[in-house]
C-alpha cells in the first residue's frame, strides 16, 4: 500500500476589517483594483508579494486566496489592513484572526 501525501494548494481565508467599505473610494485609491457592481458584488485587489487575491464586499467583509500557507495569509491581510488604514478606510487596533480553509 502506498503512502499518500497531501499537499496544500490553495488556502482561503476570510476576515472582516470593518463595518462597511465603500468599494469605489478604495478602486480609485489602490492600483489594480477593479470594481463593477453590475458583474460582481465585491471589488477584486490582487498583490504579487506573496501572490493572493481579495475579494472585498462593502459589509466590510473580504476573502483572501491564492496563498500557499497560513503565514502568507497572515502577511497579505495584514498589509491589506495597513493599505486600507493608509487612505482612512479602516481603521483597527487588533486585527482578528481570519478563518482559513485549505484546498
Amino acid at each position: 500500500m502506498s503512502e499518500s501525501s497531501i499537499k496544500i494548494e490553495n488556502v482561503v481565508a476570510s476576515t472582516k476589517l470593518a463595518e462597511e467599505f465603500d468599494l469605489t473610494v478604495i478602486e480609485s485609491e489602490f492600483e489594480g483594483a477593479e470594481y463593477n457592481k453590475q458583474k460582481f458584488p465585491g471589488l477584486v485587489y490582487r498583490v504579487s508579494d506573496p501572490k493572493a487575491a481579495f475579494l472585498v464586499f462593502t459589509s466590510g467583509k473580504v476573502v483572501c486566496t491564492g496563498t500557499k500557507n497560513v503565514a502568507d495569509v497572515h502577511t497579505v491581510v495584514g498589509n491589506l489592513a495597513k493599505k486600507l488604514n493608509s487612505i482612512g478606510t479602516v481603521s483597527y487596533t487588533h486585527l482578528t484572526l481570519p478563518t482559513i480553509y485549505s484546498v
